[in-house]
């Protein structure tokens, strides 16, 4: 599969309808690559026009600035800026809740103005508009599947229906949890928690997190976020059930249903 970088398409004097944003997980992490490689094969089955950044892209500076580190997130956020602006770039869809949230409601202050797409809404629009066709009869038919809303994508950005949305579309039967929506408990990642010790506590957030998700009794749990779906699938082995219970990004499960 031949993704195109932004530099190698202006080479070729042509302008890309999307910019994808990879995100340091879907790059680096080998569980988040194949949901970056899912999502690239939606894209090249259905003919967008799209490029990534490559070596040129770098952190969106959203752990660092959680984590309490102004300085740093600004020199980041700059030179993040400044590449997507000489590229004159509108557009920018990203499977990452996290590089979502900040590329979409923080960067502007800084002069970074772009119309920031998560890969859920993006999916549901190439559905709505007929672009994105189902198969019959496909490996999730009949199959339960609950669905856990990530912090920056629900309570931060308010969507909660896209995701959902998507996955109807599907031969599935949808599950909820008890605690979803805006009342959705959090898999343990955020605020830059992914990248250090836990305090003392009875037990770990992702923990209960996914017990919450094996109780509805889906053979699919199904996240929108890099981060979420590390933290479940730790949870899911913790408790022995990876024979049973699947982690899935919403794009692997697409990508597998066209």
């Amino acid at each position: 599969m031949v993704v195109p970088t932004m530099a190698e398409m202006i080479a070729k004097g042509e302008t890309p309808e999307i910019l994808f944003w990879v995100g340091c997980a879907g790059s680096f992490d080998q569980r988040a690559q194949k949901i970056t490689k899912a999502f690239a094969t939606i894209l090249n089955k259905i003919n967008i026009s799209y490029a990534i950044l490559g070596k040129e892209e770098m952190c969106t500076g959203d752990p660092v600035r959680r984590a309490g580190n102004e300085f740093m997130f600004q020199m980041m956020a700059y030179q993040n800026i400044q590449t997507l602006n000489n590229y004159a770039i509108k557009k920018i869809v990203t499977a990452c809740p996290h590089c979502f949230n900040i590329l979409k409601n923080e960067y502007f202050e800084l002069g970074g103005n772009y119309e920031v797409i998560h890969h859920t809404v993006f999916l549901q629009q190439l559905l709505d508009e007929g672009k994105i066709i189902i198969k019959e009869g496909g490996s999730f038919t009949g199959k339960k599947i609950t669905y856990h809303d990530s912090c920056y994508l629900g309570r931060a950005n308010n969507i909660y229906e896209a995701p959902r949305k998507v996955l109807e579309a599907l031969d599935v039967e949808l599950v909820e949890m008890k605690r979803c929506r805006s009342k959705g408990l959090c898999c343990g990642a955020g605020g830059a928690q992914m990248f250090k010790e836990e305090e003392k506590g009875t037990t770990r957030i992702n923990f209960e997190r996914s017990a919450e998700a094996i109780e509805t009794g889906a053979n699919i749990i199904a996240s929108a976020c890099p981060f979420c779906n590390t933290m479940l699938t730790d949870g899911v082995k913790n408790k022995e059930k990876e024979d049973d219970v699947k982690v899935m990004d919403i794009a692997e499960i697409i990508a597998a249903s066209i």
